[in-house]
């Protein structure tokens, strides 16, 4: 996936500005996809470009202007092309894991402040899902699909808290 179809999904919601977008993805997909604010800008402008999205200023009395985004009948065609073809399997790359791999250098506070780091970290991050706002009952196949989302984000929050539990476990039965 890019940002680049990250971004055309999300206009095919609704028009956003870059501002709203970066507020968007911070909210909906930045558990699985993150873009920071220049990144959203540069990308706006290189869809404009392309004639895959549209740009019209809103005058705002007292405010700047409103730079409103959409995605025009060409950038809806390649996001449909984008979801239609073969997904890819993107190489992993986990910081986290690379460390735990080679922290047998540390000692063993070393490896608990690790573990201990990266358990705030994701719990922070299980917070911040849990409290997103969810209907009660979703009513449109777009709703179901983003909740689904929104549910794999916590599965997998919740699952890496369990392997931390499991790994200091596994750690305090060989380790004084």
């Amino acid at each position: 996936m890019s940002l680049r179809h990250a971004i055309l999904g999300l206009l095919s919601i609704q028009p956003m500005s870059g501002y709203e977008l970066k507020k968007v993805i911070d909210e909906s997909v930045g558990h699985f996809w993150t873009a920071d604010q220049s990144q959203v800008y540069r990308t706006l402008t290189a869809l404009v470009e392309d004639g895959l999205a549209s740009r019209r200023t809103v005058v705002q009395e007292e405010r700047p202007n409103l730079h409103l985004h959409s995605a025009t009948e060409r950038g809806l065609a390649e996001l449909d092309r984008w979801l239609a073809s073969p997904l890819q399997r993107q190489p992993s790359r986990e910081p986290f894991l690379a460390r735990l791999f080679f922290a047998d250098r540390m000692s063993v506070d070393g490896i608990r402040e690790l573990l201990d780091t990266r358990r705030r970290e994701v719990s922070e991050q299980l917070a911040a899902l849990e409290a997103i706002a969810v209907p009660a009952e979703a009513t449109e196949t777009g709703q179901v699909l983003r909740l689904a989302t929104l549910a794999n984000g916590i599965a997998h929050a919740r699952a890496e808290l369990d392997w931390l539990d499991t790994t200091e476990r596994q750690l305090e039965r060989i380790t004084p």
